[in-house]
């Protein structure tokens, strides 16, 4: 068992969104589905707390109510080795929700993503200022990240 574990807050969509994230991530499953009993607070028999991985990764989501909703102060980042796993993932994460620059989405479900090619942090931690610079400037002009476009930008 990890010592951390992502646990993730839906008013009623907790099984919904499980299943959604497991079907984008290889490596992925639905571990278990525990259900309100007569204590409640939900109703008896609906859903209460779904355990699942995303590529390997535990994760818990609970429907808890409307009470609280997610914020751009959390979100997740998945790191893509190549522009095909950036297209990959930011057109999965994308679908019924919205993009933002530099990378960020938010899912259907409200909750934040950042899709990030891994040699951003390369490109920016360049100790030529200038390259990075010249990054920085690119990506902020960006929704999804472009692996080109940032190369481009560091050699120019």
């Amino acid at each position: 068992m990890q010592k951390i574990t992502p646990f993730l807050w839906f008013d009623t969509k907790a099984e919904e969104a499980a299943k959604f994230y497991t079907s984008i991530f290889k490596n992925s499953e639905i571990v278990s589905i525990a259900r309100y009993g007569e204590a409640g607070p939900g109703p008896k028999g609906s859903v209460m707390t779904v355990a699942f991985k995303l590529d390997g990764q535990d994760f818990v989501a609970l429907n808890g109510g409307p009470q609280f909703q997610f914020t751009l102060a959390i979100s997740f980042v998945v790191n893509c080795k190549t522009q095909e796993e950036v297209d990959y993932f930011w057109e999965k994460l994308s679908q019924g929700g919205k993009t933002d620059r530099c990378g960020w989405l938010k899912d259907k479900f409200g909750l934040s993503w950042q899709v990030v090619p891994t040699i951003l942090g390369e490109l920016l931690g360049d100790k030529n200022a200038k390259k990075a610079n010249r990054v920085m400037e690119a990506m902020l002009q960006m929704d999804k990240m472009e692996i080109d476009k940032l190369k481009q930008a560091y050699e120019t």
